[in-house]
């Protein structure tokens, strides 16, 4: 196993604990943070492996962070001058 497959495995580990946790903040900061650790590792897991495997771990982290991900879609949308 490569590198960044093991760092990928252990991101999706520490993005399953980090959900389990209870918040009052609504897991904001935790996403902030496998947002910002999750992106190079797709980038480097990318290179490395190639693109399926990166395709995996995007929807892996998609399912995990869906919440950052619809803001991120509303975001883009009213943006774009298209209705909800």
């Amino acid at each position: 196993m490569t590198i960044p497959f093991v760092l990928a495995c252990l991101w999706c580990i520490a993005a399953n604990f980090a959900g389990m946790l209870p918040s009052r903040r609504s897991h904001w900061p935790a996403a902030y943070v496998l947002i910002a650790t999750g992106v190079p590792i797709l980038v480097w897991l990318f290179f490395e492996n190639g693109p399926w495997f990166a395709v995996i771990f995007l929807a892996a982290g998609v399912s995990m962070l869906r919440w950052p991900v619809r803001y991120l879609i509303r975001w883009l949308k009213r943006i774009g001058g298209q209705p909800d």
